[in-house]
């Protein structure tokens, strides 16, 4: 196979293996809170695992723990950001089909909170740790933040075995 090939069906593979991936965070997300708005009005909370974790559905209108509220629109752009530098990086960097999956995590996470800011103003969050005093979450934060932690361990495993060099 032609090296041009050869790019190009690499290319196209980690393309494909970050939009799937994203594709099924945002899925996931946006299931989960519609459910979630659907069945438990804000403010009442359920036990999910008694102890551990319980439903209680809130509207947060800042980031994560709550902190930039009514700044709608900045974070929009930081998504928008970040979708378009996980998307330029999966296309130009050689990486691994499993990286790019990675980086699809954090993308269909960041497109699932920031379609709840535009549609609605606010993100649904659903998830409260009984056992500790911790922030509500919700499906797309889970994805955000280990999509970032395990894509950058992936990528500095990845990094350390190919030579650090760019080919």
């Amino acid at each position: 196979m032609p090296a041009v090939e050869h790019k190009s069906l690499g290319r196209r593979r980690r393309v494909a293996a970050l939009a799937s991936t994203a594709l099924l965070a945002l899925v996931l997300d946006q299931v989960t809170k519609a459910v979630v708005r659907a069945s438990l009005p804000v403010g009442e909370a359920r036990p999910l695992l008694p102890g551990v974790i319980e439903l209680l559905h809130v509207e947060n209108t800042g980031a994560a723990f709550s902190m930039g509220e009514g700044a709608t629109m900045a974070f929009v752009v930081v998504a928008l950001v970040v979708v378009a530098g996980a998307v330029a990086l999966a296309w130009h960097e050689p990486l691994p089909a499993w990286l790019s999956a990675l980086l699809g995590c954090v993308v269909g996470g960041g497109v699932g909170n920031m379609v709840d800011r535009i549609a609605a103003g606010s993100v649904t969050d659903f998830l409260a740790t009984t056992f500790m005093d911790f922030p509500v979450f919700n499906v797309a934060d889970i994805f955000v933040t280990c999509g970032i932690a395990a894509s950058l361990v992936g990528y500095w495993w990845w990094d350390s075995r190919r030579g650090g060099d760019a080919s």
